[in-house]
């Protein structure tokens, strides 16, 4: 049985790779860290678990729900944007539910593009980002980010002609893997480049609640204009330890939100309603299990950052996210690097340059262990002697 082109065009999955390694390698009674992974290792709230149980015992909830998603759903999207950001979206026009945002980050191009258009993509980025274009025949642009630059693109550095040719631009802040936060400026100058250039601009927020050292990140959606060109992709997955829930949601511009409902309707039935009142419950209930949530990653963090600089590793703090972007030891590769950290010291980190060309040089680090095996990690990593 022969496989279409569009899925012979799909792009290796990187973190199926990074699993299989490690699990290889547990297999063989090792006992690993994982600084690799980007699953919460927190449970889901309580109380957003208890009302999941209670809505799923409801025979109401047992049929096809609305196909666009609950009404009261989407309104308290609105509310928690206002509460959060106060930013004013209408429920009705303004808001799609998502089976988790990784599925609007790779329908976009099916709804909103057509094959030969060209996107703008970050380098280094998430990996999925290549899948929508892959199976939707559409032409990729690179966008370096680098340190110099705060791991923010440099639209100068975009020619007349890419600029031209783009369709949609995809953005992530806090980044995955950088760690960046993006700033009101730099979004600002996203909304002018994508008015003059008639550019749609997705932002993918998915770590939007978790900002270090008292900053908190900024939606795309408070700066002004930003509803006229583009809409901001949300997960329930990191602000609620919900990962496997599958949950999310698109806000922004009307006709995107559209466009998303459209062609949702041709290949989903809804989510589970039960599922969708428990995310009432965690977007409008009790937040203090995000505010210590939080204060954790960040501990975490200080624990990582102070460790590495123990031992001489030259890094820098992320400002965001939960993760870490580490520059590898010179003379290393990302590749040879990870692969030396997880035979020689059993700690596993994901490659660098799974996250594009420009991830060359670095591999990613996840705050999703405790500090006690933070230490650990770090002890072993000490013993190779690289930062002597």
């Amino acid at each position: 049985m022969k496989l279409s082109q569009r899925m012979k065009k799909l792009p290796p999955q990187f973190f199926a790779t990074l699993v299989r390694n490690v699990n290889l390698a547990k297999a063989e009674g090792r006992d690993i860290i994982n600084l690799g992974q980007g699953n919460p290792d927190q449970p889901t709230p309580p109380h957003i678990v208890a009302k999941l149980q209670e809505s799923a015992a409801s025979p109401k909830n047992h049929g096809y729900g609305p196909f666009s998603g609950l009404d009261t759903f989407k309104a308290a999207v609105a509310t928690f944007y206002q509460r959060e950001y106060n930013v004013t979206l209408d429920p009705t026009s303004e808001v799609a539910i998502l089976f988790g945002s990784k599925t609007g980050l790779v329908e976009l191009p099916l709804c909103l593009m057509d094959p030969g258009d060209a996107m703008l993509l970050p380098d280094p980025g998430y990996p999925d980002y290549l899948s929508g274009p892959a199976l939707f025949d559409t032409e990729i642009i690179s966008m370096p980010l680098e340190e110099k630059n705060d791991f923010l693109p440099d639209y100068t550095r975009l020619s007349e002609a890419d600029k031209k040719r783009a369709e949609w631009l995809y953005l992530n802040y806090p980044n995955n893997p950088t760690g960046a936060i993006a700033t009101p400026a730099f979004f600002a100058e996203t909304v002018a480049l994508a008015k003059k250039h008639t550019i749609g601009v997705l932002h993918d927020f998915a770590y939007g609640a978790i900002g270090f050292d008292g900053v908190k990140p900024p939606s795309f959606l408070e700066t002004p204009g930003a509803k006229e060109v583009g809409i901001e992709l949300y997960t329930l997955s990191k602000t609620y330890n919900m990962a496997g829930w599958r949950v999310g949601f698109a806000v922004g511009n009307a006709t995107a939100i559209e466009a998303i409902n459209l062609v949702q309707d041709h290949l989903f039935v809804s989510l589970f309603p039960a599922i969708q009142e428990a995310a009432i419950e965690a977007l409008l209930g009790d937040q203090q299990n995000v505010t210590d949530l939080v204060a954790r990653y960040e501990k975490r963090r200080n624990a990582l950052i102070s460790g590495c600089q123990a031992i001489g590793w030259e890094v820098a703090a992320p400002q965001g996210s939960f993760f870490a972007w580490l520059p590898v030891p010179n003379g290393y590769t990302s590749t040879d690097f990870t692969a030396l950290l997880l035979n020689e010291a059993d700690v596993a980190v994901a490659d660098g340059s799974g996250f594009g060309t420009y991830g060359e040089g670095y591999i990613r680090v996840g705050l999703l262990i405790d500090e006690k095996r933070i230490a650990e990690a770090l002890t072993r990593i000490a013993a190779l002697h690289l930062f002597d």
